[in-house]
């Protein structure tokens, strides 16, 4: 499932739901990419201010991946089914 991340408080609750959905607490979280608990609590609560470095390793520790994407692309276009001169 994607999880599309506009600000820091979007942020904040994904990485704290993608922790709970996988049966963790932050002492483990915090474990599996060497910060302890008090760490792993002040990255959920203010991810804005955590470096993208230790943000991309929570991602990681948790399963996920970190993806940017064109904002402008035109992902969901659909195909032109209409017809053309010519067309039968």
């Amino acid at each position: 499932m994607d999880y599309p991340i506009n600000t820091s408080a979007q942020l904040r609750a994904v990485l704290r739901g993608l922790r709970k959905v996988r049966g963790l607490s932050q002492a483990d979280t915090g474990a599996r990419i060497g910060v302890n608990q008090k760490r792993m609590a002040r990255i959920e609560s203010a991810p804005g201010v955590t470096s993208f470095d230790q943000i991309a390793r929570v991602v990681a520790a948790l399963g996920g991946r970190l993806v940017i994407q064109d904002g402008t692309a035109q992902t969901d276009a659909k195909p032109d089914r209409t017809k053309q001169k010519g067309d039968w």
